[in-house]
């Protein structure tokens, strides 16, 4: 028996077992339980990807199960190996022996996995071992940098500064990443005896802030805030630093709020720019007309941990999106070489890129296809107030006046002469009138 279409019984039948066995399958590229707030670590989207491929790919060192075994990662494959004997050769006169640290990991097998959104396909000893290694290789190299313990003096990856350099980068890329608590297992099997006659076991947020502190150098006393602080991985709890503690305010008329102009257009309309001296460039405020925001070096590190941290803000949805609307606000600003030479004569941007063209790119690439939701994000009140103070005709108008005027001094000094001409004149005139009507007696 044949359909109207020509489709026999034995074809509908082979079709039917075919959906049969898909819809028994489960999802591996995106699994279940990506939607969870366990899962924490993701594939950055595509869309994202065809931007910028190399901000989300690790250049020297994979952690994790996502770019394990890639050929331009075997170098430090090998260190791993040795950073992992290092760390056992130490602590094996304690009792803590590599199976110890095998042993530890078996229990978090199952979470371990559902931090993932990828389904994990490697085996349950394949992937504690993996645990193992990257773990212990990031627990080792933290604990030698913050000096708990002895590094060799001929060290290659100190020795070498470009590798330290990549490192910092590579640990702080979403798709190189292991659950926090993995290495909080590692680090206090490693440390435990070793420290406990002095001030006890370094938190792992301690070590790991310390470590990029190398990279971004912020006052001690504003990081030692965060030591105790918990995380889903090294990138969660880097970005979690610089969110101000401050609670957004709401936009009064949320319906009406819109982007705002770039900077020399926000200029021209009487906005000036200052820069704040605060612990998070995140930390942007405006008032009286003056747009206080934090100064930020754009350079490679930088430049790699917001594309990542916005990657994150995108897949993650428990987490704020401040770097995301921070990300929006300086596309806004930042429309044309013009508006990033006028942040960096203004010491708001320290262009490390070299010329402005290459920072307006960056900017322009940082929000392209990435959801930001206005009405909802942290600067939602400065959008609505700057562009409230941008329709009043007033400001605008004496804004226009001074930039006229008095924004050279050849400028000031045409208006200055033409002033005293125009004085003058009146003067003239006035003696003129007077005696005119009230002449002279002889």
């Amino acid at each position: 028996m044949e359909s109207q279409r020509g489709i026999t019984a034995h074809q509908v039948e082979l079709s039917v077992r075919n959906l049969e066995r898909r819809i028994q399958q489960s999802p591996e590229l995106l699994s279940e339980t990506a939607g969870k707030s366990s899962c924490c670590i993701f594939r950055v989207p595509q869309s994202l990807v065809d931007i910028n491929e190399k901000a989300y790919q690790p250049h020297i060192v994979s952690i994790g199960p996502y770019h394990h075994g890639k050929s331009h990662l075997k170098m430090m494959e090998e260190h791993k190996s040795r950073y992992l004997r290092s760390l056992v050769d130490r602590t094996r006169g304690r009792g803590v022996f590599l199976e110890t640290y095998f042993s530890a990991l078996v229990p978090l097998e199952g979470k371990i996995r559902e931090s993932y959104s990828e389904t994990i396909h490697h085996q349950s000893h394949e992937l504690i071992e993996m645990m193992v290694v990257d773990g212990c290789f990031v627990v080792e190299l933290f604990c030698k940098v913050g000096q708990l313990v002895q590094h060799d003096e001929d060290d290659p990856l100190f020795n070498m500064e470009w590798v330290l350099s990549f490192l910092m980068r590579d640990l702080l890329r979403l798709e190189n990443q292991i659950p926090f608590f993995v290495l909080e297992t590692l680090l206090k099997l490693s440390l435990s005896t070793t420290l406990s006659n002095r001030n006890g076991v370094p938190t792992l947020a301690k070590l790991t802030l310390e470590f990029f502190n190398y990279a971004v150098q912020r006052p001690k006393e504003v990081i030692e805030g965060y030591f105790n602080k918990k995380a889903n991985h090294l990138l969660d709890l880097f970005r979690s630093t610089y969110i101000p503690c401050t609670k957004a305010k709401k936009p009064k008329s949320p319906h009406l709020l819109q982007l705002i102009p770039s900077a020399k257009k926000l200029q021209i309309s009487g906005v000036k720019f200052k820069v704040r001296k605060t612990d998070s460039y995140l930390d942007i405020k405006f008032r009286g007309g003056v747009l206080d925001i934090p100064a930020i070096a754009i350079d490679d590190f930088s430049t790699s941990v917001f594309l990542n941290c916005i990657a994150y803000e995108q897949c993650y949805s428990p987490c704020s999106k401040h770097v995301t609307a921070y990300a929006t606000l300086m596309g806004c600003l930042i429309n044309t070489p013009g508006d990033a030479g006028f942040l960096c004569d203004h010491k708001i941007i320290e262009n490390y890129f070299g010329t402005d063209e290459e920072v307006v790119r960056f900017f322009n690439q940082l929000g392209k296809d990435v959801v930001f939701d206005i009405q909802n994000c942290y600067l939602s009140k400065l959008f609505e107030d700057i562009n409230g103070y941008c329709r009043n005709d007033w400001h605008v108008r004496w804004a226009g006046f001074k930039h006229t005027y008095f924004e050279t001094p050849w400028s000031f000094m045409s208006a200055l002469a033409a002033l005293i001409l125009l004085i003058l004149t009146m003067v003239q005139s006035f003696f003129a009138a007077y005696a005119y009507f009230h002449p002279p007696k002889n």
